[in-house]
């Protein structure tokens, strides 16, 4: 509907050519004649900001638009209005049923009707059926009353522990921030976790793509993160999970109060869960991340936090989207996927950032399809992260834990003049052993030990020492492990592993997680007997 449009053409709809989206103009009409107009009317509606005012549960406004389903296909449903068309991203409520189905508005199709996705399953719906018009698009509750509950999309508790009692919704579409507000400052979130501070170190405001494959230490290390950031920080995190397993979010959420992490009994929890799960219908999936990039804007721009957010599996956002693309009868892109693919993860990305109040720190699990790193969905994620922390089955099987790979996981702030010369000359010398290590194992698989150089076995000694000294036992798992678990400063990381370079330890004796990596070595003339 890009041409010239009667005026009075409804909010959403481009009236004169080249008009901005979203606003009305005086186009020609056809048989009346043109009046010679110096440049194009255009009545600009302001776009809707962020707004968190106190104020009722989203409900129908008074005298709303009603329309009438006109067609069912799915998960899409087709809405006839006689007037008033809602614009696009409107949510819709349909009427006379048990449970609440929200749609969301995604086309005009004609004068009078739209296209919607529904957010939840469409079945038992029939033709004629009445859908009010909300009047702005699915707003959620927010604030520190959503820690330690799950909700679904559209903000319904779904933990069965009542309703989520706040003043304060938002809408789940915003704007990304300002230029302006946003913070120019590259710094370092500490995360106590030795080897992603040292190696790959997450920037406040950045994303990071986890890697990993089942029964890797994923769940463990994103609940050691949570943990964290609230001990360290005073941060709160928000957990999405995207079309993944309905029996991991609810493992999930059972670890979580085992740990500690959610408090049943008072409100001292420390992250909030918004579920959908892949059980739900595409537009669920494809905006439950939505849901929680807006839980997390919440405490970013009005309590000024350090927020970190989960999304787990970025990867199903994409799918759902296609799924979705395919149902609104959009021309497929590249292996199937829809031709708005960047810009969806756009648009969702760039909300995701370090502002002049607070940060969103992005964890996203990332699921690779056939192993295939080309493939459009990673590749196009690839673009937007900042640091990858790749989780390895052959580490976990040497019993280190977080089993992070040091020599596959990467930072975009591993750079001398954000983290500081020593900290980047420790952890470039700490990977120069580690590879060189590696390159050794098949000489000492086949020759050996005794066949190696002197220079090779203290190269060998060093990068064993520091694969032990780069684990430690997680506080969240001290009920599994019967190990405390432990908080690490960066300064004694970086003294930790400086000390094991310059070969001042005998033994990597702290490798249980503590920063001291273990007593000097003796000395020479000491260690050698008497002649």
């Amino acid at each position: 509907m890009g041409g010239a449009a009667v005026l009075g053409a409804p909010w959403g709809v481009r009236g004169v050519l080249g008009a901005p989206r979203g606003c009305r103009g005086l186009g020609h009409i056809p048989g009346v004649p043109q009046l010679p107009l110096p440049r194009p009317t255009v009545i600009c509606p302001s776009p809707p900001g962020r707004d968190y005012a106190a104020q009722p549960a989203p409900a129908a406004k008074a005298g709303a638009t009603t329309g009438r389903i006109v067609a069912v296909i799915g998960a899409v449903v087709d809405v006839q209005f006689d007037e008033g068309l809602p614009p696009i991203l409107n949510a819709l409520e349909v009427q006379g049923r048990d449970t609440r189905l929200v749609l969301e508005v995604a086309q005009h199709l004609g004068e009078n009707t739209v296209r919607t996705i529904a957010m939840d399953g469409t079945e038992g719906l029939v033709r004629g059926q009445k859908v009010l018009d909300s009047g702005a698009p699915i707003r959620i509750p927010v604030g520190p009353e959503t820690l330690g509950r799950i909700m679904n999309v559209i903000g319904e508790p779904i933990d069965e522990r009542g309703p989520i009692t706040t003043k304060q919704f938002a809408a789940i579409h915003a704007e990304a921030p300002e230029f302006v507000e946003m913070s120019v400052e590259q710094e370092i979130l500490v995360t106590g976790i030795k080897v992603v501070d040292l190696l790959a170190p997450y920037a406040k405001g950045g994303k990071i793509g986890l890697f990993g494959g089942a029964g890797v230490g994923k769940t463990v290390l994103i609940m050691e993160l949570i943990n964290n950031v609230a001990k360290a920080h005073g941060g709160y995190s928000v957990f999405a999970g995207v079309g993944e397993r309905t029996r991991e979010g609810n493992d999930l959420y059972h670890e979580m109060i085992e740990s500690g992490v959610i408090n049943l009994k008072d409100a001292t929890s420390k992250v909030a869960l918004v579920y959908g799960q892949m059980n739900e219908p595409p537009g669920a999936r494809a905006r439950v991340a939505l849901t929680g990039l807006t839980v997390a804007e919440y405490f970013r721009d009005q309590e000024g936090q350090d927020v970190l957010l989960f999304i787990d599996n970025i990867f199903r956002f994409t799918q759902a989207g296609s799924e979705v693309s395919a149902l609104l009868g959009r021309i497929p892109s590249a292996v199937g996927y829809q031709p708005t693919l960047a810009t969806d993860m756009g648009t969702m990305q760039e909300r995701i950032t370090t502002t002049r109040k607070g940060s969103i720190t992005s964890v996203q699990a990332i699921y690779v399809p056939a192993d295939d790193l080309t493939d459009p969905a990673p590749a196009t994620t690839f673009a937007h992260l900042d640091a990858t922390t790749v989780l390895s089955r052959a580490i976990a099987e040497l019993g280190i834990y977080p089993a992070v790979d040091p020599l596959d996981s990467t930072s975009r702030i591993m750079d001398p003049n954000i983290v500081g010369p020593e900290h980047y000359d420790v952890a470039r010398g700490v990977q120069k052993i580690l590879q060189d290590y590696k390159s050794l194992q098949d000489i000492i698989a086949i020759l050996g030990m005794d066949e190696l150089s002197e220079e090779d076995k203290l190269t060998v000694a060093r990068a064993r020492k520091i694969q032990r000294f780069l684990s430690q036992p997680f506080q969240v798992a001290e009920v599994f492990t019967g190990h405390m678990g432990k908080l690490v400063p960066l300064k004694e990381t970086i003294k930790g592993f400086k000390q094991i370079l310059a070969g001042e330890v005998a033994a990597a004796g702290g490798a249980g997680g503590c920063g001291e990596p273990g007593p000097p070595p003796p000395r020479a003339d000491a260690a050698s007997p008497p002649r």
